[in-house]
């Protein structure tokens, strides 16, 4: 048996959880924030047997699409002389973790 957390974009979770649903896994729901960016994501837990791992991955990554964004930056020209200016950055995707789970009870 497996335990997945996949790190997903607020704006992509909604059609994640759907399909995962629709799939028939069991999937609980935590909302998280990235510390690059500071912005909400979601993860997901999804406890599955071995063989259905590439299966809920495939689900995930089909749902859960890269894109770039522009982010404000702030570079520093010496002592007290800040300038803000606008950087584009690649948001979106999933990052998936994949353990092995030596014991499960549902109790």
């Amino acid at each position: 048996m497996k335990l997945l957390f996949a790190i997903v974009s607020n704006d992509d979770s909604a059609r994640v959880q759907s399909a995962l649903t629709k799939a028939k896994f069991s999937v609980t729901k935590l909302a998280t924030t990235g510390g690059f960016l500071m912005s909400g994501n979601t993860t997901f837990i999804i406890g599955t047997d071995d063989d259905k791992v590439d299966e809920v991955i495939e689900i995930i990554s089909a749902h859960s699409k890269k894109r770039t964004q522009m982010v404000p930056s702030s570079s520093s020209y010496g002592v007290g002389m800040y300038t803000s200016f606008p950087v584009e950055v690649q948001i979106g995707g999933a990052t998936i973790f994949v353990t092995n789970v030596e014991r499960f009870e549902k109790v």
